[in-house]
């Protein structure tokens, strides 16, 4: 995994937004240092985003992975500055840690969460909250038993409702407080005076240092991104103020980001550039430790400054052209999920071919502005125009976003299509396939649309 790699996967993750995250990845600039063990977001007017790139290549295996890594350090960033005050302890460590770890679990699942079940795959006693329950685990869990018949330990009941969502930083705390009295024995946890001595708690992901409050521009952009979550906190514990925010948005909001996430996975599967597509140089910046004539504030700044300040650097990447063509049913039953789905068109343009094409029963030319999807319509619906404009102009990748309420499409017409061009269909949840089916054609079925 290297740096491009690493900040292509952070421009990707600002397109899903998990957690409201894009507020914050926008106001970073990105620095790839061994100064740090895993990763942090250093608490300055303007804010850098600290990655140790040895860490993500060592640990990271997918990009699943990165991405959860991300997603645990803006989560620490917002948490660690609405939690109760005080300096923390090692419970309280655990207790945010173990937290998080168990929401990016929750919500975007297996694929990402399997990052701290690597990580921590080898810690011992609470420590091992860091990370879901494995397979054999989870059997003893539910069995009750251990090898030699040994009941399970009690906490484990506490691992379980984490990951439910059952617990909240308060009970986590609280129980390794618990764990860590006098008697209680060195297998859960050890130590005196309320706090806990955890092996595993040595090499924590993200940053554990900063106490200082935060910048205005950090706090501006977590402000951002606590409007899009609602009122209580993460702390049972009354008291805090108007800093407690709840970590997780209302179940409607949870389950239309779920979709959303959902469909962009499957727009972005049949959108990407398949491996040795075309490249264009395009653009991009970069902000390092050497003067730079275009930037003439650094430049300014280093005639009075001790420390030589970043300059931001001009040059220019490699990004595959978008050579996938999008056909866009516009027909009266498309309304409800067509402006969301237009939504997520537009975070993936870069790789679709210009103009998008609307179709009802003859193709046009569409636009996005805004937002809103503009194009002519003739009412009704038919794939025989589609089929006719990619027989023309001969995409590399075609992608048909409609409800399936269309004619019987004749097989051997697919066939020779797909000689020069992927052809796969996005098929609304109450839209029916079954003639897509019936010829072949290639669908992705969306889930149902939360009301």
């Amino acid at each position: 995994m290297n740096a491009m790699q690493v900040r292509a996967l952070m421009h990707e993750l600002m397109d899903e937004n998990p957690f409201a995250i894009r507020a914050v990845l926008k106001i970073l600039s990105v620095e790839f240092t061994a100064a740090v063990p895993t990763l942090a977001v250093t608490n300055e007017p303007q804010p850098r985003l600290l990655i140790n790139l040895q860490f993500v290549d060592q640990h990271c295996r997918t990009e699943e992975h990165v991405k959860a890594l991300l997603c645990h350090e803006f989560l620490h960033v917002l948490l660690r500055h609405t939690d109760e005050p005080g300096k923390p302890t090692q419970a309280r460590h655990l207790a945010l840690d173990a937290v998080i770890n168990a929401i990016i679990h929750r919500q975007l699942g297996e694929k990402y969460s399997s990052l701290m079940s690597s990580y921590y795959g080898k810690v011992q006693g609470l420590a091992q909250l860091l990370r879901p329950m494995d397979g054999v685990e989870l059997v003893r869990y539910r069995s009750h038993t251990r090898p030699g018949n040994q009941p399970v330990p009690a906490w484990w009941h506490a691992w379980a409702g984490l990951y439910a969502g059952k617990l909240l930083a308060d009970d986590v705390e609280q129980l390794a407080r618990d764990l860590s009295r006098p008697g209680r024995g060195r297998v859960d946890a050890a130590g005196e005076g309320g706090d806990t001595t955890l092996p595993g708690l040595e090499s924590l992901l993200g940053n554990h240092d900063d106490e200082m409050p935060l910048s205005e521009a950090l706090q501006q952009a977590l402000d951002r991104a606590r409007k899009e979550m609602n009122g209580g906190g993460i702390w049972r514990n009354p008291g805090l103020g108007a800093n407690r925010y709840e970590l997780l948005v209302n179940a409607k909001h949870v389950a239309l980001e779920e979709w959303q996430a959902r469909t962009l996975r499957i727009l972005r599967q049949h959108l990407e550039p398949a491996h040795g597509a075309p490249v264009a140089p395009v653009p991009v910046t970069a902000r390092l430790p050497v003067l730079s004539t275009s930037d003439r504030r650094a430049f300014l700044r280093a005639t009075w400054s001790p420390f030589l300040p970043e300059a931001q650097w001009g040059a220019t990447a490699l990004r595959p052209e978008g050579r996938a063509q999008v056909y866009l049913d516009v027909s009266g039953s498309m309304n409800a999920e067509m402006p969301l789905i237009v939504a997520l068109l537009g975070r993936l343009s870069r790789w679709i071919r210009r103009p998008f094409w609307a179709f009802s029963t003859e193709v046009v030319p569409a636009v996005i502005e805004g937002g809103v999807l503009r194009a002519g319509t003739s009412g009704g619906t038919s794939l025989e125009c589609v089929l006719a404009h990619v027989e023309q102009t001969r995409p590399a990748c075609a992608v048909i976003v409609t409800d399936g309420f269309v004619e019987t499409i004749p097989t051997q017409r697919l066939v020779a299509l797909a000689r020069h061009t992927r052809l796969h269909a996005i098929v609304t949840r109450d839209g029916n396939p079954a003639r897509l089916r019936e010829a072949g054609l290639a669908y992705s079925q969306l889930g149902r649309l939360p009301s």
